[in-house]
């Protein structure tokens, strides 16, 4: 999302013949080149200096700037200091669980004194304005979008042959980090459902792309349900390898009760893939229940299990909402599609 931000505020600021500075905590020391769909943009790293990362802020900020961006709430305390130097109007972002319960002093501090506030779903955006006492007028919804660099393969196009270690059978696909402190994506919900529904679905096999600190307990899960040799982690991908396990499994699913958004739900609905997803957090501001995918209540075993048999068992069914999910994020969640609200909320904002 920052990625893309600065690419459409670099894009507004040359066509209005303004400057811009982006500034990354988290990138490596150095001017970078980057850019999104053909937009190029510059911004210095600081490799998580973070007093010199906050000198720079602040020396921004005396050049009097039209607006802050500030791309995660962790950094408002830095942007507010650095707007109380040289005026201008200030947005902040918030992306999901940082701003469901409330911030640190400091930090609610410096949002409630931006302008704009911005939230990637309805629900973050209702979170963001109770837990932190900010009118509700104050926060704006900006949906993410794919990357224009991601593609997925059309309906008439034959995908390259999946890797040696894809599961052949029916193929269940998650793709999520494997935190311990993120335990709520449900990937053990789905290894439980496995075990309740393996011998209706005898070929059921599950997929998880991703890796982190919580695969141990896992995979000792799967092998205590009798269903490790249906689980296969394959831990961090490349993206094209990612992008053929989107392309050959049957299913997404990721029952999860913290997601901000859940970029990997448009990722595998751009595929043509049913998706199933926590009926929590951003996830149904993407899914549609029973048109584009479906919504479960997090943990609900029984629920996953009764649409999981019912897609397999329906080739038609599990067609027919994949080919609604691929249309879905085709008219609403491309590059442009955010670039065209990002500007508007801007103007109407009259932040810029």
């Amino acid at each position: 999302m920052s990625r893309h931000i600065s690419a459409v505020i670099a894009h507004l600021a040359r066509r209005r013949n303004l400057d811009y500075k982006f500034l990354s905590l988290n990138d490596p020391v150095g001017l970078h080149n980057d850019e999104v769909g053909g937009w190029p943009f510059q911004y210095d790293g600081f490799h998580r200096a973070k007093s010199r990362f906050a000198l720079s802020a602040l020396a921004a900020g005396a050049r009097n700037p039209r607006l802050i961006f500030v791309a995660h709430v962790n950094l408002a305390p830095v942007a507010w200091l650095a707007r109380l130097f040289g005026g201008g109007k200030m947005a902040v972002v918030g992306h999901g669980i940082e701003v469901w319960e409330p911030l640190p002093w400091i930090r609610r501090k410096a949002v409630k004194s931006a302008n704009v506030l911005v939230a990637v779903s309805q629900f973050t955006g209702a979170r963001f304005s109770d837990m932190q006492g900010i009118a509700p007028e104050a926060v704006r919804v900006l949906p993410l979008a794919l990357d224009p660099s991601f593609r997925a393969a059309e309906e008439n196009e034959v995908p390259s042959p999946p890797p040696a270690w894809f599961p052949k059978g029916h193929v269940v696909l998650s793709v999520t980090r494997l935190s311990a402190t993120e335990a709520y994506k449900g990937v053990d919900t789905m290894i439980r459902t496995l075990a309740r529904i393996q011998t209706a679905i005898p070929d059921l096999q599950y997929l998880v792309v991703g890796d982190g600190d919580d695969r141990p307990r896992l995979e000792a899960l799967a092998r205590d349900l009798g269903v490790a040799a249906r689980v296969h982690f394959a831990g961090k991908l490349d993206a094209p390898e990612l992008s053929l396990c989107y392309a050959h499994c049957d299913l997404f699913v990721l029952p999860s009760k913290g997601e901000g958004f859940g970029i990997v739900f448009l990722e595998a609905m751009a595929f043509g893939k049913p998706v199933i997803g926590g009926n929590h957090g951003g996830t149904p501001d993407i899914i549609e229940d029973g048109v584009t995918g479906f919504l479960i209540e997090h943990g609900d075993e029984v629920r996953l299990g009764q649409i999981v048999e019912m897609l397999f068992r329906d080739e038609s069914l599990r067609k027919s909402i994949g080919r609604a999910a691929q249309s879905r994020v085709k008219s609403r969640y491309q590059f442009g599609d955010f670039e065209q609200r990002l500007e508007t909320m801007l103007e109407e904002c009259h932040l810029l």
